[in-house]
């Protein structure tokens, strides 16, 4: 296990919150402060085991998925393009559009992406904070096929496995890693993956 990992899981054990609904609240790491060292360190992380794919753009969802994605960019030296939920006036021209399920807003969101930042026959890396339902991703992998680029490979920070996003994704047929897995939160305890 890399030390990036060892930490990460160290902080989720000492900071995490089960709110209960299968929501994890890790907001001193990722979704509200930003540990800034920890993330370049899984991004890091995530560039090694994709350093195989010759990926040549990421792909994420505004607004937790920035931070992991701009990390492993960052290593791999390669844009980050990220769906915005909004579509402000400074973007024109052709979009790709899909809709998610926010597990924590209750509702769904819109994901847009400028087809000017995601050019047909691109090598898309997509990642994301939290993998479990897999439908935020889902809707991620269905841009990339809308843009005419190649899928090749999905990366989170967190994966709930109860949740079974995986096996939704799974018919993709590309390498899916998590960097943490939480097994369980029942009665209120967060229980993640030894190894």
């Amino acid at each position: 296990m890399s030390s990036a990992v060892q930490l990460l899981k160290e902080r989720i054990q000492a900071e995490g919150k089960n709110l209960g609904n299968g929501i994890l609240k890790i907001d001193s790491i990722l979704n509200h402060q930003l540990d800034i060292p920890l993330m370049m360190a899984c991004g890091e992380e995530i560039a090694q085991r994709f350093a195989d794919k010759n990926v040549t753009r990421i792909l994420t969802a505004e607004v937790s998925g920035i931070a992991p994605a701009m990390a492993a960019g960052h290593a791999m030296r390669i844009p980050v393009v990220y769906a915005r939920k909004i579509k402000p006036v400074t973007i024109f021209g052709p979009v790709f559009l899909e809709t998610a399920p926010s597990h924590t807003k209750g509702m769904e969101v819109n994901l847009i992406v400028s087809a000017e930042f995601l050019p047909a026959g691109e090598r898309v890396l997509i990642i994301d904070d939290f993998l479990a339902s897999g439908k935020t991703l889902r809707s991620l992998v269905r841009i990339v096929r809308s843009a005419e680029c190649e899928l090749v490979g999905i990366a989170c920070i967190v994966e709930k496995i109860f949740e079974e996003g995986r096996t939704m994704l799974s018919k993709y047929n590309v390498p899916i890693e998590t960097l943490v897995k939480v097994i369980s939160m029942d009665d209120g305890q967060i229980i993640l993956e030894d190894g």
